[in-house]
């Protein structure tokens, strides 16, 4: 007789002392609470522990009912095929044994769709939050209801793939009524090998996320329309989570290569370049295209590396200046190579910028600490004050870990804090010439809130240059 997890975690000591039993973060023990199941590979260490048999450690073989609302008829269900509402093609499996369904499309799954699942707030900019490098390892849950309208160009990209697993909306994805449009979303998915789920009430799926945080789900969408659903929450359960994953090698780009395009305005085409021209060196944890086209528009000849440059072969490249980008996963397992190939830079005293997974990496070199967040920033909507100026930015955001302030060092400061939870948004410190933001100022939801970041950066090097 399987006991639950709660009692399995009391008996071993609480969730410290079961995490490190087994060796896993406390954000994992979660997972597992959440999810009401604890991966086999930790099963003989616990059953020592606590004289559990293993039939103790196994979870209950059904999916639960969690019955919450559902969009057109949807439902959940504990078994197949009576549980199946008619015209489902689709469905959505969450760790903690919810089934949401609902009717496919983009590409078929041949296998399981596995990621953590989040909700994006932003009304538009699907195509750019798809192939964002950052969202790699989730589905994407749009919270605004009507996705499709704008369409899909090749132009509005931020890399040359989807890293999204998948994406749940609530209406069947609209026919695109934009000038710009060259296809629609589902055939642009289909091209890509990406798979969709319309029909979910989204507003819901948002209410378990904010509620319990963010938690493993799995999309699958059959070409033959069989659904294994106890497969495939088996199969769910097993994934180990964003915490303790370094997918930044996974999305970095695999050699060097300049990048010159400017930032596009309309309706003249690609912003003017100034004539001071820097040498920066951008290092690719995941970086979106537009952030490169603003580095390009403030002033500088940027020459991208892959994540795993050392500090060495970035300063053989002689910048003036080095960015850190963007990028997905856990910071602290990124960090094993990133921080010293960092410090070298910073101990070099060449001016740094970094941006989101940058900031984080940034402050774990200065010797800051990161932590998994509840449920994360996502979306083109989030005010963050910067306290230098006492100006507020409404500003796009995509991250589930973030810096702990209260670890920073005493040659270090917060200059940027978000206005929804009170959590570091921006550092800088007194020991280097350099600085970093939690947020996207590239996005432009604005529109043009934070470009000056990117001047900043310039005007930095500038300084830094005159200085010596």
């Amino acid at each position: 007789m399987s006991m639950s997890i709660d009692s399995i975690i009391a008996r071993i000591g609480g969730p410290d002392a079961t995490a490190r039993l087994t060796g896993v973060g406390t954000e994992a023990i979660r997972k597992w609470r959440q999810a009401q199941a604890i991966p086999a590979r930790h099963w003989p260490a616990i059953a020592q522990a606590t004289g559990l048999s293993l039939d103790d450690l196994q979870p209950a073989p059904t999916v639960t009912d969690r019955s919450f609302p559902h969009a057109e008829g949807s439902k959940t269900g504990t078994s197949m095929p009576d549980a199946r509402p008619d015209g489902a093609t689709a469905a959505l499996v969450l760790a903690d044994g919810s089934v949401l369904w609902g009717k496919g499309f983009g590409a078929f799954t041949p296998s399981p769709a596995i990621g953590e699942i989040c909700f994006s707030t932003g009304m538009t900019g699907y195509q750019e939050t798809l192939t964002d490098p950052s969202f790699a390892g989730q589905i994407i849950t749009f919270t605004f209801p009507h996705i499709g309208n704008v369409g899909a160009n090749a132009e509005d990209d931020e890399a040359a793939r989807v890293f999204a697993r998948g994406l749940v909306v609530k209406e069947d994805p609209t026919a695109p009524a934009n000038w710009r449009a060259t296809e629609s979303l589902d055939a642009w998915l289909k091209e890509r090998n990406v798979a969709g789920i319309a029909g979910v009430d989204t507003r819901a799926l948002t209410l378990i996320i904010r509620d319990k945080g963010p938690q493993t789900a799995a999309l699958v969408f059959p070409a033959d329309g069989r659904f294994d659903l106890e497969g495939i929450l088996a199969e769910t359960r097993a994934w180990p989570g964003l915490e303790g994953m370094d997918l930044a090698r996974e999305v970095t780009c695999a050699a060097p290569y300049t990048w010159q395009d400017s930032v596009w305005e309309w309706p003249h085409g690609a912003r003017a370049v100034p004539a001071r021209r820097r040498r920066v060196v951008a290092v690719d944890y995941g970086a979106k295209r537009n952030i490169l086209r603003c580095l390009v528009a403030a002033g500088c000849d940027v020459t991208v590396v892959p994540a795993t440059t050392t500090g060495e072969e970035i300063l053989a490249l002689k910048p003036e200046g080095v960015f850190l980008s963007n990028g997905p996963g856990d910071p602290a397992a990124t960090a094993s190579y990133a921080v010293p190939a960092i410090r070298t830079v910073l101990e070099a005293g060449v001016p740094l910028f970094g941006i989101c997974l940058g900031h984080q990496l940034l402050a774990l070199t200065l010797g800051a600490k990161t932590y998994k967040m509840e449920r994360g920033h996502r979306g083109a909507n989030q005010p963050v004050k910067d306290l230098q100026t006492g100006r507020v930015e409404i500003t796009s955001q995509n991250h589930g870990f973030a810096v702990d302030a209260d670890t920073l060092p005493d040659d270090a400061h917060v200059t940027h804090v978000s206005l929804f939870d009170g959590s570091n948004e921006g550092l800088a410190t007194s020991r280097y010439a350099a600085f970093s933001v939690q947020y996207h100022p590239e996005a432009s939801p604005g529109p043009s809130d934070s470009f000056y970041l990117f001047e900043r950066f310039a005007t930095l090097i500038d300084t830094h240059g005159a200085k010596n």
